[in-house]
């Protein structure tokens, strides 16, 4: 009764009902708790356990779009053919054998007959052809269908069937349509599908894929993760033809835990949306005695600081992208026992080993060393656009349309003062896009370099000169150089501690105004979609081993091109080099179109070669790999017990 009469003079008195009413939202909750806690337990320890900072969207490999998505996908399924992770080359996957004709724009492949579902059903050409055209289907709202249009006929029957998506709607509008209508023209797009688009299965394990052009990295596309074939019956339950729209509709529900039917190493069996999922190995994968690790856990943990603790716990094996700002301190501490072994490290270099190689056979670390972070040279760059659109927002003229301006804030941005003092993670200096010795073949291409005297002779040059020695800048009517936007996107400090360092630089080198902008993410989006900037920070990953996943992006036509740079001789230049069909003279070709980018024309700033930041001990966890495109496969990875690590030499 004690208790009851101190609640009650708690909530102002009153009866024992109205106690009970304020405290039962508090009792469900508690009793939610509980039996969350027996009904929903943790899972047992999986061989390998990675954690992620944000969950998949999809596990419908034609709809995949982020980094860590492929990754999972490229672990769930396998295409006609892979990437060797330790060296990007192309090895065979469903695929076993393929040719190509003498003009490059047939491609014939051969499957195995033992390569299986995870249900035991055979995986046939059927499913490649069917998960190709779903890719080419409006209606999947695919990221990547115009990676498919290199196939001949695909680019028009992508638009034709947008069309007459359209046409459909506009009828609906007028009169309702039926389920018979949409029928009608479902029969039409299979018909239109199978007699224009240049994909065949000859027979059950036979593929013939007809190009539009000779694409010299087709096989590189087929190894990504969206062009993975699909388990037709599966799919098919969860999706139907809506009466009024025309469109296939496609539920998610076949993507989940146990509806989920792959062809790859492992079949997610658990999926707690943003809080963990669970691989298992596939029994009916046709290499399954090659996958040392019989389960994989992913775990979801958004807080930078929380997986790194998780880490240091003992409970997780690889963190794959390391976020707080303290990561700088852990890869000093990387670097100083790094420092110690230099001598072996090198000779164990020398004789071609690998650096985890060579670091998981050296003691352990001393106080205040590490060997657990490593910083890997990405397939990525990062940069600053410039909005090379002949007039601003506000209809005024553009100076960044100028190349001598846009030269001149190039050279006045010293790059490298920006990676020893604001990224503070090693980085290479970038001059050009495509990061260097990440394409076997392709040569070395240099940009315009750091040179502050240079840049303000370029500034000059397009006739901005400080004539009233006030400190600015103007242009022959002594008007003063307008105020430089630079915008970035408050996703990351590093973005905007570039930001602030950039404007530096540029008000004490070349005497020009420049104000930052800080937009979330969303907003930050948005400006840049419609050139609402001057500056705005950027980046850009590479989808595949071509310098052309870079260089496309400054096509005038380019959706990406978000700079608004439009040179219809770079276009030329970039067509005939892509007609190019001698390899080496097209490697070449491609060279010269990044150097008259970034020697002469400068759209964009590059600022440096990404790193990507891991967490994983090379004593226990063997199978990362260092190749600038991190093709890290889940089926590689073997974690070594503490006792066997200690025992290994």
């Amino acid at each position: 009764m004690g208790s009851l009469s101190v609640g009650r003079e708690f909530l102002g008195g009153g009866s024992y009902a109205s106690v009970v009413k304020v405290l039962a939202p508090f009792l469900l909750l508690l009793i939610a708790l509980i039996a969350t806690t027996y009904l929903d337990p943790p899972l047992p320890r999986a061989d390998l356990v990675i954690v992620e900072r944000s969950d998949c969207f999809t596990l419908d490999p034609q709809r995949m779009s982020y980094q860590h998505e492929i990754r999972r996908g490229e672990t769930i399924y396998e295409g006609l053919v892979a990437l060797n992770p330790k060296d990007c080359s192309i090895k065979p996957g469903v695929a076993q054998r393929w040719s190509t004709s003498s003009d490059g724009l047939v491609w014939t492949f051969n499957l195995r007959r033992d390569a299986k579902w995870s249900n035991g059903d055979l995986v046939t050409t059927k499913d490649f052809v069917y998960a190709w055209r779903r890719a080419l289907l409006p209606d999947t709202a695919a990221d990547y269908s115009g990676f498919f249009f290199e196939i001949e006929g695909a680019e028009a029957f992508f638009h034709w069937r947008a069309k007459a998506l359209a046409e459909f709607n506009a009828r609906n509008s007028v009169a309702p349509t039926t389920a018979e209508d949409a029928r009608a023209l479902w029969e039409t797009t299979e018909s239109r599908f199978r007699d224009f688009v240049g994909i065949r299965a000859l027979d059950e394990f036979t593929l013939e894929v007809r190009l539009r052009r000779p694409l010299p990295y087709f096989l590189d596309l087929c190894a990504f993760a969206p062009f993975s074939p699909v388990h037709r019956a599966s799919v098919e339950q969860w999706t139907h033809l809506d009466a009024r729209t025309g469109r296939m509709e496609q539920s998610h529900g076949w993507t989940k835990p146990p509806h989920l039917i792959s062809n790859g190493p492992y079949v997610p069996t658990v999926w707690r949306y943003k809080r963990d999922m669970r691989l298992e190995k596939n029994a009916y994968y046709w290499d399954a005695a090659r996958v040392p690790s019989q389960s994989v856990e992913v775990r979801v943990i958004e807080n930078p600081n929380t997986q790194v603790l998780a880490f240091g716990a003992g409970g997780v094996d690889w963190l794959p992208d390391v976020g707080p700002e303290y990561k700088t301190e852990m890869l000093a501490q990387r670097r100083l026992f790094e420092t110690r072994h230099a001598e072996t490290i090198h000779a164990d270099q020398a004789r071609g080993m690998e650096l985890d190689e060579c670091i998981r056979t050296l003691p352990s670390p001393m106080f205040g060393e590490r060997r657990d972070i490593r910083a890997l040279n990405a397939y990525g760059t990062d940069f600053f656009s410039f909005n090379c659109r002949p007039t601003t927002p506000n209809g005024a003229p553009n100076p960044f349309h100028q190349v001598g301006v846009r030269r001149a804030f190039a050279m006045a941005a010293d790059k490298q003062a920006l990676i020893d003092r604001v990224t503070r993670l090693g980085e290479r200096v970038a001059t050009t896009l495509v990061p260097p010795g990440s394409i076997q073949g392709y040569p070395l291409v240099e940009g315009l370099p750091f040179d502050a005297t240079r840049a303000r002779a370029e500034l000059a040059n397009a006739g901005w000169v400080d004539r009233d020695n006030d400190g600015f800048v103007d242009d022959r009517d002594g008007k003063r150089f307008p105020t430089v936007d630079l915008l970035y996107s408050t996703a990351s400090p590093r973005y905007q501690n570039l930001a602030l360092a950039l404007r530096d630089m540029w008000r004490r080198e070349l005497g020009v105004p420049v104000e930052v902008r800080g937009k979330d993410a969303k907003l930050y989006k948005e400006d840049v979609k419609k050139g609402n900037f001057s500056i705005a920070r950027g980046g850009w990953y590479g989808d595949y081993g071509d310098p052309s996943t870079f260089l496309e992006l400054q096509r005038s036509t380019d959706g990406n091109n978000d700079r608004g740079y439009k040179n219809p001789a770079f276009d030329a230049m970039l067509d005939d080099a892509q007609r190019e069909t001698d390899p080496d003279r097209r490697l070449e070709r491609l060279a010269e179109c990044e150097r008259f980018l970034f020697a002469q024309e400068v759209p964009l700033l590059p600022i440096c070669s990404y790193v990507t930041v891991y967490m994983y001990d090379p004593s226990r966890l063997h199978g990362i790999r260092e190749h600038p495109r991190l093709e890290q496969h889940f089926d590689e990875f073997e974690r070594i017990d503490a006792a066997e690590a200690e025992a290994s030499p």
